[in-house]
């Protein structure tokens, strides 16, 4: 069993002080760095991946849990990128990651109208994406016409009023984007990647870096034949010739009780717009996901984003005309931002109508001293960006290394088991075939009692997430490896028993 501890980090620092230079040495523990390490692993490389804070620490936790198929991409005319989605999308539920990605049903509306036909062309052109990437129709079923009826049936809190139907579509929707990336990490480990939390790199160049020890204040320096920055919007840290321009995110968090359990998702055109959309997403753990904003970030960048008061009056304002009854402030239990790295290879502005124009394409580039950087892109892209960096790292060297096979490399957890049956449902959701295990590896009493009632996170899940999932401390499983920290009220109750096992099992 690919295995993440304390025990296993200590082990992976004394192998990069041993002196003995990898074969590439990865910065950034996000859903890029994790790819990377991965692929690197797989092709047979001695790698090692450093992450200054812990795995999805950064934008890859601040996502919208939705695995694209590029829709939006094709509506404004980039095939490349939209057809490269439709191909990611299908490894990742068919062979990288089916047991945390499952089909979403999606439906928008239909009030009558341009709109709603010319929208209904779009996605008739990227099931042309989806069939020609291969996901089969019993995974994503083609987009099709609903009644009123079933539209209200499925999304009990949208408006009637004029309500003529709905489009019905299917993308793909993650249990949990902090969970794919420590799966990643946790399947580089067992291809025998060495991965270190709370390392800061610094001094980086294509052949190495300063690390730091955050938890005991040892520096040290490694020798890699290859490195690759995937720090995202913090990559100008370490390469400042990168003119990188962050862009926000923000999603609301809502109870799905206030709108009446819905088991598709909502979603509502902005304004006249056939490309864009606000969702309405149901989620794991009781909640409902409204999101999203793209707003301009200038200025220092935080490690924890916050969104701007006027994303929330936007989002708002964009969603409630088509609910029968419209949110307000007091039903937002929690809120949530990311940034964007997106980055401009023609130099332009920094304001939001430029910033809405930088490719969403990803981009890998090598710089004089053979430091190899990778930013940009997005969530679904990110084995195809893990890829093009690893090549990259390659042809700067004469180092030899094996195809990539990181397209039917399946993550920890994506076998099924038969065992399965019997768990919890949202046990199996966030791990699949690994949930018995899970149980197995418990040692405290209560294995598969909540962690506190009301929260749908079991004791066996806080156990595992420190003896095999690399959590160090209470912030690191409330926000990382469980998404309780959305909801601060929820995150206030659970800490203290969390922290009471962290207790029990580090002494």
């Amino acid at each position: 069993m690919a295995t993440l501890s304390a025990d296993t980090r200590r082990r992976a620092l004394d192998r990069l002080t041993s002196g003995d230079p990898l074969d590439l040495l990865v910065i950034g523990g996000g859903v890029t760095g994790a790819g990377v390490a991965l692929d690197a692993a797989t092709r047979g490389l001695r790698v090692a991946l450093v992450e200054k804070d812990d795995l999805a620490a950064g934008t890859s936790r601040w996502s919208s849990k939705l695995v694209h198929g590029g829709l939006r991409y094709l509506a404004r005319g980039d095939l490349r990128i939209a057809r490269e989605s439709a191909v990611e999308r299908h490894h990742l539920m068919t062979a990288i990651a089916p047991h945390l990605i499952a089909p979403l049903r999606q439906i928008i509306p239909d009030r009558g109208g341009r709109q709603t036909s010319i929208i209904r062309l779009g996605l008739r052109a990227g099931d042309v994406l989806r069939r020609n990437a291969g996901t089969p129709d019993s995974l994503l079923p083609p987009p099709t016409r609903v009644s009123a009826l079933e539209t209200l049936a499925r999304f009990p809190a949208v408006s009637p009023h004029g309500l003529r139907g709905g489009i019905s579509t299917a993308d793909g929707q993650l249990v949990d984007d902090a969970r794919l990336v420590v799966a990643l990490a946790r399947t580089a480990a067992g291809y025998g990647a060495s991965v270190c939390t709370r390392v800061r790199a610094e001094r980086v160049d294509g052949r190495g870096a300063s690390l730091t020890d955050q938890l005991t204040g040892e520096s040290f320096d490694v020798g890699a034949r290859m490195v690759v920055n995937a720090t995202g919007v913090w990559s100008g840290g370490i390469d400042d010739a990168l003119a990188v321009h962050p862009s926000r995110g923000t999603h609301l968090v809502v109870d799905a009780a206030r709108l009446g359990f819905p088991d598709a998702a909502l979603m509502t055109p902005l304004g006249t717009s056939v490309s864009r959309f606000v969702f309405v997403i149901p989620a794991q753990l009781g909640r409902v996901y409204v999101g999203l904003t793209d707003v301009a970030a200038p200025g220092p960048i935080p490690d924890v984003p916050m969104p701007d008061e006027s994303e929330i009056d936007f989002l708002l304002d964009a969603v409630n005309p088509a609910l029968a009854r419209p949110l307000d402030r007091s039903d937002i239990i929690g809120t949530f931002a990311g940034l964007r790295p997106l980055v401009d290879t023609r130099g332009g502005g920094r304001d939001s109508e430029a910033l809405a124009d930088v490719s969403r394409q990803h981009h890998v580039g090598v710089r004089g001293d053979g430091l190899v950087n990778v930013l940009g892109g997005k969530l679904t892209t990110y084995r195809r960006m893990a890829q093009d960096a690893v090549d990259a790292a390659l042809a700067t060297t004469d180092l030899t290394a094996g195809d990539c096979v990181t397209t039917t490399t399946p993550l920890v957890g994506a076998l099924r088991s038969p065992r399965e049956q019997g768990l919890p449902a949202s046990l199996v959701q966030r791990f699949g075939g690994e949930a018995p295990a899970v149980v197995d590896a418990a040692v405290l009493p209560g294995p598969l009692d909540p962690i506190v009632p009301g929260i749908d996170v079991t004791r066996a899940e806080m156990e595992f997430a420190i003896t095999h999932e690399g959590a160090l401390d209470a912030d690191d499983i409330l926000h990382r490896r469980t998404r309780i920290g959305l909801v601060r009220v929820d995150a206030d109750a659970a800490r203290p028993e969390i922290e009471a096992i962290i207790g029990e099992l580090l002494g």
